[in-house]
Parts: C-alpha cells; structure tokens; sequence
C-alpha cells in the first residue's frame, strides 16, 4: 500500500539564534519534495505552514533563555497539528529549527497514546539535545527535545508531554557534541547515546538493526527526527550549528534504506534546514533524496535486503 504522505511545514526559528531556519518549509517545497515522493508512488497533501498562535505570558528562572513565548506557542500548534496529520497519514514535518520536536514528537506521543502502541523515537543528530530551559547555557531551546521526550522535569510553562518515552525506547543516533551537563544528565536517566566513535568501531548496520528489532519486537511506532547537522558539514553546510565528522553521504542513505526496508518509521521531522547558509540548495537537495530513500527509492533492488 502506497503511503499517505501529510507535508506539515514548521517555520520555527525561535529556538537558536541564526537566522534562517524559517525559510526551511520553503525550501523543501522548491528543492521538489512532494513531486519527489508522488514519483515513488505516494500520494501527498500538503498542509501548508502551521502558524504561530497567539502568545501567552511566560517566563523563566533561567535568564539566558529567549523566545520563550515563542517556543511554547508553537509546541503547542505543532502538537496538535501532529496529531490531527498523524491520524490520517504520514506527517513530515518541514522545519524550522529543531525546536519544533518539542510539538511534534508531543502530537504523535499523543497519537501512539491513541492507538495504543508504545512510540519509539531515532534522533539523528549531532547534539543529544538533553538540556532543559533550566540548564542550557546559550538559552537556545533548541537544545531541549530530547529531556522533554523523556519526560526530564523542569519544563515549565510547556504543556505536559502526553506520555514520556522511556531511555529504552530513544536512540540518540550520531552524536558527536555532548556538554558535561548533558552527559551527566543522560546517565542519569540510562540513555546511551550511539556515537560517532561507536559508529566509526561497529558501523552503522549493527547498532541500527538492535533498536530497530526492538520497534519491531514492541510492534511499535517510529518516529525518526532527521537534523541537518546528522550530516557532515561538508556534504551539507546549511545548518548553523555545524560538527565536523558527521554522516557521510553513503552511511546517511544507508540509515534511510535501513529504515525503508523495515516498514517501521511512521514519522519524520525535517530540520535545522537554514537555507541562508546553503550552497545553491544542496542541502535542501540532499534532505529530499534522504527523504526518497526512506520512502523506497534505490539505486538498484537487493536480494536480501537489510533488516
């Protein structure tokens, strides 16, 4: 069965400081996203952006936090809006810097809370983005999707996330920029990030295939949170919080075929996109056809695909 693809565009860019990730949605749109995914049979709808409600007054005890109203505002229009999408199809959620997750991880937790499976998130990222608003440092929320997803305490003024997703079921995938705090934080809550020494030792396949067979085992949902800077900034240099050592081409199509060939993933955030930063839209290129191998485009078909 062809899938459903819902396009949910998240112009956030209240979460980090560098201008741009706003135009994300856009950019997607230009690069061929939904002609790409309507080539490998799905069928799409796009929503269009979901828009920024109104503000409410909210603040924090952490003074180099910002935008805060902002942040809280749109976790709670990206929520619902995940959600309603996830009901209907598979949302992709076009951003807009990383944190829209605090919304759309929230409406599809909310969704799996629905049908009653238990959710399952892949955050390939550079960062474990383990930070709350009390704890981060630059202030950027950014940073925080992750504790939030967990259910780390500390989250107030933000509506309650529907049912935490237990360490077990969070696999921070690519990491390779983990502050102290965060470090400490994860141990304490017994997430073990698979790192980029852990890649460069074991490879991409073995540590991918062990979560996976535990969706598969959990008869779960999979949520997958797909951040620019997953990606060696060589390959894609629009995002404003560039790593060196990142994901090469090929491991990153891998991942994405990896996770085609299992039928598990049920939705995609697409973000930290800053168009500003980009090379002729490269990386908005290079996102779309990651994009197409996660939904089944190959260069050639294999016998016995990776499972």
């Amino acid at each position: 069965m062809n899938q459903h693809c819902i396009l949910v565009g998240a112009p956030v860019d209240s979460g980090q400081t560098n201008p741009g990730c706003l135009m994300g949605p856009t950019s997607y749109r230009v690069a061929g996203l939904a002609s790409t995914l309507e080539a490998l049979g799905c069928t799409v709808s796009d929503r269009g952006d979901v828009t920024l409600p109104a503000l409410e007054a909210v603040s924090s005890a952490n003074p180099a936090v910002h935008s805060l109203p902002e942040t809280v505002a749109w976790t709670q229009a990206l929520a619902k809006a995940a959600q309603a999408a996830a009901a209907e199809g598979f949302p992709i959620f076009l951003g807009g810097d990383h944190s829209l997750s605090l919304g759309t991880v929230a409406g599809i937790a909310a969704h799996a809370t629905q049908r009653g499976r238990p959710l399952f998130v892949l955050w390939l990222d550079a960062h474990s983005d383990f930070h709350t608003p009390l704890t981060t440092r630059s202030g950027n929320l950014h940073g925080t999707p992750v504790a939030y997803i967990a259910g780390r305490g500390d989250f107030e003024g933000f509506p309650a996330f529907p049912v935490p997703v237990p360490a077990k079921r969070i696999c921070l995938f690519g990491i390779r920029s983990i502050d102290q705090a965060e470090r400490a934080a994860l141990n304490e809550h017994a997430i073990v990030p698979v790192d980029m020494r852990e890649l460069d030792e074991r490879g991409i396949v073995a540590p991918l295939r062990e979560f996976l067979d535990q969706v598969r085992a959990a008869n779960g949902l999979l949520h997958v949170s797909l951040d620019v800077d997953f990606l060696d900034p060589a390959i894609a240099p629009a995002v404003g919080t560039t790593v060196p050592g990142g994901a090469t081409f090929r491991e990153a199509h891998l991942v994405m075929e990896m996770l085609h060939e299992t039928g598990l993933v049920t939705s995609l955030d697409l973000v930290e996109l800053n168009p500003f930063l980009d090379e002729r839209g490269r990386t908005a290129r290079l996102m779309v056809d990651l994009t197409a191998s996660l939904m089944g485009r190959k260069v050639f078909d294999r016998a016995n695909p990776i499972s």
